[in-house]
């Protein structure tokens, strides 16, 4: 049995119980782990086209608003051994949920191309999440599953908030949106180039990097938090292209690290956000 959710809009719970009571265990791994977490927080899932991929969105059911924030998560799983692509490269860090799970307003966690079960459609190469990680086509499509989103929801402002790799694609997506108010990264790897030499992994051919990029307009907030003891993304990495920005944030937490303890300041965070937007200086 393939456990497929292409073109399918009821929750992924679903395809994980057809798939446990079809006696299949292909189904039993990152994404339904995933999926099954986000159901225990209350999340609802929904898959929204984008331009050649399609994407799931996770979201708890709260009155809409004009603002939005849109959580992006890590690469999860690309390769295993290091060598090999993964299957489903879907995270098993449930700390981007976590964190929404916190917001209180308007909010979705977008899922990347061909994460979280959505690896059946002839596009889904693993070229998109490998070396194709942060391409334009993948930035390409979730941008237009966000657009169509926004529309729906009627949202006119966004806040990009994006954790590891995530981040990357935050700074990437905010760039395309005129109604960008701001950006959260998270030990997020901003030069994707010296983050690949550092730990000596194959270039990222393909990929397209934040550091590379024109600066974000100064009305944009920009808010980039690192783990003073982060061995995945060294602060060092990442401090160069957060502070291209004269009216950007760059904070190093010492006792923090990649993963830990983000949850437990996240509201602090929400709050200094909504601070900075409100005080931000007009476009």
């Amino acid at each position: 049995m393939k456990c497929s959710i292409r073109g399918a809009r009821p929750s992924m719970r679903a395809l994980a119980i057809a798939c446990l009571l079809a006696g299949s265990t292909a189904c039993v791994g990152p994404s339904s782990r995933f999926d099954a977490f986000a159901s225990g927080l209350g999340f609802r899932t929904e898959i929204v086209p984008g331009a050649g991929f399609e994407h799931a969105v996770y979201a708890l059911v709260r009155p809409p608003g004009p603002r939005l924030h849109v959580y992006l998560d890590g690469d999860g799983t690309p390769w295993l051994r290091g060598t090999v692509p993964a299957s489903d490269p879907t995270p098993d860090n449930y700390l981007v949920l976590r964190l929404m799970a916190q917001d209180f307003g308007p909010s979705l966690y977008l899922g990347r191309p061909c994460y979280h079960g959505l690896v059946e459609p002839a596009q889904c190469s693993n070229y998109y999440y490998t070396h194709g990680r942060y391409s334009t086509e993948v930035v390409d499509s979730l941008a237009a599953a966000l657009r169509r989103i926004g529309a729906e929801r009627g949202a006119t402002e966004l806040v990009f908030i994006g954790h590891s790799g995530g981040g990357v694609l935050a700074m990437l997506l905010a760039a395309r949106f005129p109604e960008t108010l701001g950006v959260v990264t998270i030990a997020a790897n901003l030069d994707v180039d010296q983050w690949v030499t550092y730990h000596g992994y194959d270039p990222l051919t393909g990929s397209l990097n934040p550091a590379l990029e024109p600066p974000l307009p100064a009305s944009v907030v920009q808010l980039h938090l690192a783990g003073g003891r982060d061995r995945v993304v060294p602060p060092a990495l990442a401090r160069p292209v957060a502070e291209r920005s004269p009216a950007a944030v760059f904070r190093v937490v010492p006792e923090f690290d990649h993963a830990c303890c983000w949850r437990d300041t996240w509201p602090d965070v929400l709050r200094e956000l909504e601070l900075r937007v409100a005080d931000r200086p007009s476009s």
